[in-house]
């Protein structure tokens, strides 16, 4: 499955101090979900747990850590913005003593990041791409500070090809970020793997995802777990914990198709996904000389 890369990756993003560079390699992000109700099954409210869980991800080859208070299954409970930052604010204070590596937010508030960021957040992960408030992209700017992007098809009219709708969004995503003066080469995409789209768009999605690459951003993918898997498999009314196998493949199909991150609960797992997926991609392991 070929890549539709540009010969030159986009330049690389400092995030919370730490060199992320494009095309050299994969990245894996962690998910610690400080929710109730979770669609994977694996939330924790508890924030030394929750640090504990973050610990033990970094040690399993996370890159990255990504933590949410509020769940984004289409049947959640809303919070408003203070019940959201209530139950995120010990949970981010007990990461943050944990652990050293970039922690990004993941919300579509800015009442919320912005004092995620004042705690000690590096990076937002909005699954609206700043359409769902306006002021968000106004403080991203004002922070200086890294953003993932993601397409959210939810309660948007389809245009019949998958990539033409993400596409779209991404784009008009990227025109909100650009107009509140956020700089692009801080921007990361994702194409909303499951978000108001089927199963088989979302797996069509990981096989065309390079078509992506001419936006000229990193992608991210969120695969893990999701629907569109236990429906490949065929066993869409067992647990979530138990797709980590089909997981896996979207994650290596994923970085083979020109993901720079794969977001995954199972770390360790999906940490050794990437790392021989990219010894076949790159004809060696991480950190021998080219």
């Amino acid at each position: 499955m070929p890549s539709e890369a540009p010969v030159q990756p986009p330049p690389p993003i400092k995030i919370g101090g730490h060199c992320f560079e494009w095309g050299q390699r994969s990245y894996v992000m962690g998910i610690v979900n400080a929710t109730p109700d979770s669609f994977s099954g694996d939330g924790v409210l508890d924030p030394a747990a929750a640090a504990d869980r973050a610990a033990r991800m970094v040690e399993d080859g996370a890159d990255l850590i990504d933590v949410g208070a509020e769940s984004t299954r289409p049947d959640h409970q809303p919070l408003d913005a203070a019940g959201e930052w209530a139950r995120l604010a010990p949970v981010l204070r007990a990461l943050r003593e944990a652990v050293s590596a970039p922690i990004s937010i993941d919300t579509a508030k800015a009442y919320v990041a912005e004092r995620a960021f004042d705690a000690g957040a590096d990076a937002l992960n909005d699954v609206h791409g700043l359409r769902a408030d306006p002021a968000l992209a106004s403080l991203l700017a004002a922070r200086e500070l890294p953003a993932v992007l993601m397409h959210n098809q939810r309660g948007r009219p389809p245009v019949g090809d998958v990539i033409a709708d993400v596409r779209a969004g991404l784009e008009e995503s990227l025109a909100i970020a650009e107009a509140a003066g956020v700089r692009r080469e801080m921007l990361i995409l994702d194409p909303g793997f499951g978000f108001g789209i089927g199963p088989q768009q979302s797996l069509e999605l990981v096989r065309r995802l390079g078509e992506l690459r001419c936006l000229g951003r990193p992608l991210l993918l969120g695969s893990s777990r999701k629907s569109a898997i236990g429906w490949a498999l065929g066993r869409e009314q067992e647990p979530p914990s138990t797709r980590a196998a089909g997981s896996a493949a979207t994650v290596a199909l994923a970085i083979a198709a020109g993901a720079d991150i794969v977001r995954v609960h199972d770390v360790r797992e999906m940490a050794d996904v990437a790392l021989v997926t990219d010894a076949v991609l790159h004809g060696r392991r991480r950190g021998d000389p080219a």
